[in-house]
């Protein structure tokens, strides 16, 4: 069988990092106890305490709307709402389930990077406490967002800040924290924990884990009821200890932002590439592991033939390229030259 080609699809297109296909195999051995009491659950969990603080509480799932929609539930009733960009992976990728399973309603704010700030967040939470309206009670960001774009840490901090001043809460969707933390050259909790984020949905089949994400809160008292919310999700993984091995792996001897500067540096490879060919325009600053793009329209079918990538939006013509952690210098070099070709004999048919 010949080997899959690499494409510029989704960093969900890649394998599993090696590192953690052994994590696995290293913990399939003898009997231990299920659901997560065992000692490598146990591991696990200190390792993030390693990374986010000492304090925090950690909870592994299947998938990253689960995580999404279970810290959601685990803060709001169903008459509060949440309030996120437009372009919010808990708006455009998720099926309605934030609102399916917690009841909430998502307050949309357009953006023209994916980025809220308080000024464009603030008309939404006026009337609160008023009977007729839906009360926002939580404020969810995308780090790094939907678009490549990348939170500073005085940016969440400002968020932060105001939410709380509001009795509101801040939650960050990390499925690519890891390729935010090492754009911006800091540690996982320089852009969480320290900075007023109350909880977290961390991230890993973005970044070489096979399957798992995990649930992160900052403050214990959030977390009170976590324990019967995620079994009511049907997010309780009986055989846990192999989800938490994978994360084990992943925040241990630096693979997280190896993973991460891979392929946040093939990202920047292909955009230094194609960013002086005629006819490709790039729409966003490249400061994770995504390179947005705008090309002729008619151009894009005959790309997408010799290498797979997502149209971001077919009106327009923008395309999203996603670089992964095992995205090789040929796959890139291989891409931007196909982009050139056939742009080049594009035009001369024309």
């Amino acid at each position: 069988m010949s080997e899959n080609p690499r494409g510029f699809g989704s960093d969900n297109h890649a394998g599993v990092h090696p590192e953690v296909m052994a994590a696995m195999a290293a913990v399939n051995v003898g009997h231990v106890h299920s659901y997560g009491d065992d000692p490598y659950s146990a591991a696990a969990i200190e390792k993030f305490r390693e990374h986010f603080g000492s304090q925090v509480e950690v909870f592994f799932a299947f998938n990253g709307t689960a995580a999404n929609v279970l810290s959601v539930a685990s803060i709001n009733r169903s008459f509060n709402a949440v309030i996120c960009a437009e372009s919010a992976h808990v708006n455009t990728d998720e099926c309605g389930a934030p609102e399916k399973f917690t009841g909430c309603k998502l307050l949309t704010v357009p953006t023209e990077n994916g980025k809220l700030t308080v000024e464009k967040i603030e008309a939404h939470v006026h009337g609160r406490g008023d009977e007729h309206q839906v009360w926002p009670k939580m404020v969810s960001i995308t780090q790094a967002t939907e678009l490549g774009t990348v939170y500073r840490p005085e940016e969440i901090r400002e968020l932060a800040d105001w939410v709380h001043e509001r009795g509101m809460y801040l939650h960050v969707d990390g499925a690519r924290l890891a390729n935010a933390a090492v754009g911006l050259g800091v540690g996982l909790k320089e852009i969480t924990g320290d900075v007023g984020v109350d909880v977290l949905s961390f991230g890993g089949t973005k970044n070489g884990l096979l399957l798992g994400e995990s649930v992160v809160f900052f403050s214990p008292e959030l977390a009170e009821s976590f324990l019967f919310i995620r079994k009511q999700g049907m997010q309780l993984a009986s055989k846990m200890r192999f989800i938490a091995a994978q994360f084990t792996a992943l925040l241990s001897d630096d693979l997280w932002s190896r993973c991460a500067r891979h392929a946040n540096g093939m990202a920047r490879r292909l955009a230094g590439k194609v960013e002086g060919i005629s006819g490709v325009e790039i729409i966003q600053p490249v400061e994770a592991n995504g390179v947005f793009a705008k090309l002729p329209k008619e151009k894009i079918p005959l790309l997408q033939e010799e290498y797979f990538f997502y149209v971001w939006d077919e009106e327009r013509g923008e395309v999203r390229w996603m670089a992964s952690f095992d995205t090789a210098e040929e796959d890139v070099d291989g891409f931007a030259e196909s982009i050139e070709r056939i742009l080049k004999l594009e035009r001369g048919r024309s």
